[in-house]
């Protein structure tokens, strides 16, 4: 079946957005729309690309969650061994991409990239439901496996393990957080003049620009 993608267009409407009705640092900002985002979008509000590259170079991308937002920066929590977590090491810096179609907004960040400290992790860790904590031991992100019952089996065995015990958090997992050095705001507008404002950090401090559609 041939499916034809170029008239498929949304003229957007959204709230203004400028310079002038904006607070002077990003963080309020962000929490605002995604307050927004939340009612809005349900579940998926904190869904959010992450971008990040390898030692050649090459970019990777992937769907994950916002875990945390402070001034500190955007945090989330994976397998330090993914693929991911491979490419950071190597390259510790990344971008986020939020997409809110409801609201007719997208948030772009930037930064350098730490590791959230073990404590907080296991602060977070311990908050997970238990069949999302046994999911940390069972799966060992990007390994290629035979089949499904490989995860079955695993799922079998960790449950057997931490039966009547709670689940620890493994050495392996835990959480990063993006320390933002550019957010750009973008609201859609009809006949795509849109919106788009940008915080980029200068010392402790935040210069914020108006940029074309």
């Amino acid at each position: 079946m041939n499916t034809d993608i170029a008239d498929v267009r949304r003229n957007y409407s959204g709230e203004y957005l400028d310079a002038s009705n904006t607070p002077g640092e990003p963080l309020a900002l962000f929490q605002q729309w995604l307050a927004l985002a939340l009612e809005r979008e349900a579940d998926d509000a904190n869904a959010m690309t992450l971008a990040t590259v390898d030692s050649l170079g090459l970019p990777h991308a992937r769907i994950v969650l916002l875990k945390g937002i402070d001034e500190r920066g955007f945090a989330f929590y994976t397998s330090y061994q993914s693929h991911k977590g491979a490419e950071l090491a190597n390259v510790p810096h990344a971008a986020l991409v939020f997409w809110w179609p409801a609201t007719q907004r997208q948030v772009r960040v930037e930064g350098r990239v730490v590791q959230v400290d073990e404590s907080e992790s296991d602060q977070y860790f311990q908050h997970r439901p238990r069949a999302s904590q046994l999911g940390a031991w069972i799966s060992q992100q990007g390994v290629e496996i035979p089949d499904r019952t490989w995860i079955e089996e695993r799922k079998d065995r960790f449950e057997r393990l931490y039966n009547g015990q709670d689940v620890v958090r493994p050495p392996h997992w835990g959480g990063y957080r993006v320390v933002p050095e550019i957010v750009e705001f973008w609201q859609g507008q009809a006949d795509r003049l849109h919106d788009r404002l940008r915080y980029r950090r200068h010392d402790d401090s935040w210069n914020k620009v108006r940029l074309a559609p």
